[in-house]
C-alpha cells in the first residue's frame, strides 16, 4: 500500500481498497459534518488532533497535521491541541507528539 497520500496509515488505505462500500458510506459521512460545522478549517484541524491525541489514535494524526499546516496552523498551535487533553485524558496524549513533529517539519 505504498501508493498511499502523504500522511494517511496503511490502515485507512487498506480500509479505502478493500471495503470500498463502507469507505464510500464513511467518507460520506465526514464530509457531511465537515460542512455542517461552525468551525473555520485550521481550528477544525487542530481540535480533530486533540481529539486524535486523546484516543490515542496516532496513526491518523500526521495526515490532520498536514492539513492543520495547510490551514495555517503554527508547530506549537499542533503542540497545543495535542496537550489541550492532558488534564482530561492523561499523559498518554504526549504518544502522539512525535508522529505529530515528524510530520509538520516534513512539509
Amino acid at each position: 500500500m505504498s501508493d498511499a497520500p502523504a500522511g494517511v496509515s496503511s490502515s485507512f488505505m487498506a480500509f479505502l481498497q478493500q471495503a470500498p462500500g463502507h469507505a464510500s458510506a464513511w467518507m460520506g459521512a465526514v464530509k457531511g459534518l465537515d460542512e455542517a460545522s461552525a468551525l473555520d478549517k485550521k481550528t477544525e484541524e487542530l481540535a480533530y488532533i486533540a481529539v486524535l491525541a486523546a484516543m490515542r489514535m496516532e496513526s491518523g494524526v500526521p495526515f490532520h497535521v498536514a492539513s492543520a499546516k495547510a490551514a495555517g496552523a503554527t508547530r506549537e498551535e499542533v503542540i497545543s491541541a495535542i496537550l489541550v487533553g492532558l488534564p482530561a485524558a492523561g499523559q498518554g496524549v504526549v504518544a502522539s507528539l512525535p508522529a505529530a513533529l515528524s510530520a509538520y517539519d516534513s512539509e
